[in-house]
């Protein structure tokens, strides 16, 4: 095909792929699955944030010679004030990513206002960069300038590598309630062990065993999760590599506790 020859589409005879009710329900399916992953995200890396600090601090107390009930008071108040810290940090987080995407969309939308035939130039350049054919690239170009708004989120994504503000109804508050119960929720368990053994027996020894096989529970199921949110079939590796992350923080926090 020479590069003067059009490309023509015949809308008549297309039959369209979608019907427009369809087109608006997968957006909406769309959005709500990636607030789903933001969430499941969130959970999974607030889970093992709690675990790692609950059961370090944990274990360097268990060097000293607090009884199990200061070990108990001490951990859970170090596990509410980080819950709250990590809350606030995932909200921070998501709230500012959000407000710089919200920021980018405005300067692309005013650069196309401005020189929107230069900025067409440059899609179409960074098209050809990555491989398409000089018709094609014009071809989806001439699309996309049909629609400001794709035309706009595509400039973001494609040559600042920016993505376009979620357009799921995400909150970035939700994110940081997410964060603090999952911080505390998980973090709670290396702390069971000294709630539900207490009945049975004052060993010190016996309960932070007992917390660290709560911790080892907990940390198996999150390092399930993490390789299942990226993509990984091999549960065993990952299981395996968060465990021996949780083994040697805690192993450092219980020497520094038992040296000082």
């Amino acid at each position: 095909m020479r590069e003067s020859d059009e490309i023509t589409v015949d809308t008549n005879s297309s039959t369209p792929l979608l019907e427009e009710s369809e087109v608006k329900d997968k957006k909406e399916v769309s959005g709500m699955e990636q607030w789903r992953g933001e969430i499941v995200k969130s959970i999974v890396y607030a889970g093992l944030e709690a675990i790692f600090t609950c059961f370090s601090l944990i274990s360097s107390i268990s060097a000293t010679n607090l009884s199990s009930v200061e070990v108990l008071a001490l951990g859970i108040a170090n596990l509410v004030a980080d819950g709250i810290s990590s809350s606030l940090g995932d909200f921070l987080s998501s709230s500012t990513k959000e407000d710089l995407a919200i920021k980018e969309m405005a300067v692309t939308q005013w650069e196309l206002n401005s020189h929107r035939k230069d900025q067409q130039e440059q899609l179409l350049q960074q098209y050809q960069s990555l491989g398409m054919d000089l018709n094609d690239a014009n071809a989806v170009v001439n699309i996309f300038a049909k629609y400001n708004d794709i035309l706009r989120d595509q400039k973001m994504t494609a040559q600042k590598g920016v993505m376009p503000p979620d357009q799921g109804g995400e909150k970035p508050w939700k994110n940081g309630v997410v964060a603090f119960l999952a911080f505390v929720g998980f973090g709670a368990a290396p702390l069971l062990s000294f709630v539900v053994l207490k009945p049975f027996t004052d060993n010190e020894l016996v309960m932070f065993i007992g917390a660290c096989f709560m911790s080892a529970i907990a940390l198996t199921f999150l390092g399930i999760a993490k390789a299942k949110i990226c993509g990984k079939r091999n549960y065993v590796r990952s299981v395996g590599f968060v465990l021996l992350n949780g083994a040697v923080a805690a192993s450092a926090a219980y020497f520094l506790g038992w040296m000082l």
